[in-house]
């Protein structure tokens, strides 16, 4: 006789835990403010407007949020660790716009339904354990007729294959999906459902540091999923995993002069909420 076992349940809770010590580690802000340039193509990409109500969730520090207030929209960013929200008010600040930052968790939003007429997400959201309830409620602050922008990696761009190098050296939770799939269309057809119209473009944001040594070494100390794969396993797997790092960098980097030039393949996301 066939005896079945019903599947472990996921604790979403503990793994969201560990994620908000994952991205409060290093200073994701030093490398969060290299990719400035998306939140600005994405707030062109939903054709963002001077009079309208605009939240950025997962926001970090801030690139989206200083987008869209650049263009005198009315702003709140949201993200569930403070330090990130701190270096978007410092870069507000010196800027001399105004936002309002909010500590939010993306699937639990503190704001009322049909509230903004934009909801923002650059290379933020995807990384929300329940990527199910994340997309209800990036749909459910969204006013009818209102736009949801978002910047994902691709699963096969150069940042999804860093998550799957990271991947063999420190597994992901049992049971979780994937961040990179809210870089494949089909796979957000099926997060957001009937209820939106999604039109999505791949692009790219190319890294360009000094060397792929330098590249390591600034993702290594800053970026949260790399620095605690390095902290997490022997001094043996390091070398190997940095081995790795350069195997990865030799396939996507276009220079030829010492420096590291790679495109980050991303989908650029534009969802309408219909009326």
């Amino acid at each position: 006789m066939n005896v079945q076992t019903a599947p472990a349940t996921i604790d979403l809770a503990a793994i969201k835990g560990r994620q908000q010590i994952a991205w409060g580690s290093g200073d994701y802000a030093l490398i969060g403010a290299t990719l400035q340039i998306v939140g600005e193509t994405l707030c062109e990409a939903v054709d963002l407007r001077s009079n309208q109500r605009v939240l950025d969730v997962a926001a970090g520090n801030g690139n989206a949020t200083l987008a869209a207030a650049r263009r005198f929209a009315e702003v709140v960013s949201a993200d569930y660790v403070g330090a990130l929200l701190d270096r978007g008010r410092e870069r507000a600040a010196a800027e001399r716009l105004s936002v309002t930052f909010q500590e939010a968790d993306a699937e639990a939003l503190p704001f009322a339904d049909a509230s903004f007429d934009v909801v923002l997400s650059t290379f933020g959201v995807m990384f929300t354990p329940n990527q199910e309830q994340a997309a209800k409620e990036l749909k459910r602050v969204c006013r009818p007729g209102g736009k949801i922008g978002l910047a994902n990696w691709t699963p096969q761009g150069f940042i999804g294959s860093l998550f799957k190098t990271i991947g063999r050296y420190v597994p992901p939770a049992p049971g979780t999906k994937s961040p990179a799939l809210w870089g494949e269309k089909a796979h957000l057809d099926t997060l957001f459902g009937s209820q939106v119209t999604i039109a999505a473009e791949r692009k790219n944001f190319v890294f360009r540091y000094k060397s792929p040594a330098h590249w390591i070494e600034v993702f290594r100390n800053y970026y949260g999923p790399v620095v605690k794969t390095f902290a997490a396993i022997d001094p043996a797997a390091r070398e190997a995993l940095t081995a790795d790092l350069h195997v990865l960098i030799g396939r996507f980097n276009t220079a030829a002069d010492g420096t590291l030039v790679v495109p980050g393949e991303y989908l650029e996301v534009v969802i309408t909420k219909k009326d």
